[in-house]
C-alpha cells in the first residue's frame, strides 16, 4: 500500500505532534493554575473569615464601647465630628442624586 519510507515520515510526524500536544497541555495547565491563584487566596480568606466572624462580633461591642470612651475623653474630636457630620453627609447624599439617571420623561399618548 505505502512505501515504507512514508510510513516512516507519518510516524515521525505523529510523534512530533504528539509532543507539541503535550507542551501546549502542560501550558495550559500552567497557566489555569496561575489564572486561579487569586482565587484560591480569597477562598482561603473567605474561609478564615467565617472561623472568625462570630469571634469578630463578640470583640465588636467592647471594641466599640473604648472607641467611644476615647472619643468622648477629647471633646475636640467629638466635637469637631459633629460640627462637619451634617454638611459632609448632605454633599455625599447630593453627590449621589447628581449620580443616579433622572427616569426618562412620559409622553402623553395623543
Amino acid at each position: 500500500m505505502y512505501p515504507e519510507g512514508e510510513l516512516t515520515e507519518l510516524s515521525r510526524a505523529k510523534a512530533a505532534l504528539q509532543q507539541v500536544i503535550a507542551r501546549r497541555r502542560t501550558d495550559c495547565a500552567e497557566a489555569a493554575e496561575r489564572a486561579t491563584r487569586p482565587l484560591v487566596w480569597f477562598d482561603t480568606a473567605w474561609s478564615l473569615w467565617c472561623r472568625l466572624a462570630p469571634l469578630v462580633k463578640l470583640a465588636a461591642v467592647p471594641l466599640g464601647a473604648m472607641a467611644t470612651r476615647a472619643a468622648a475623653s477629647r471633646p475636640g474630636v467629638l466635637r469637631t465630628i459633629l460640627r462637619w457630620a451634617p454638611p459632609v453627609l448632605s454633599a455625599v447624599t447630593a453627590f449621589r442624586g447628581m449620580r443616579r439617571p433622572s427616569p426618562a420623561p412620559h409622553t402623553a399618548a395623543v
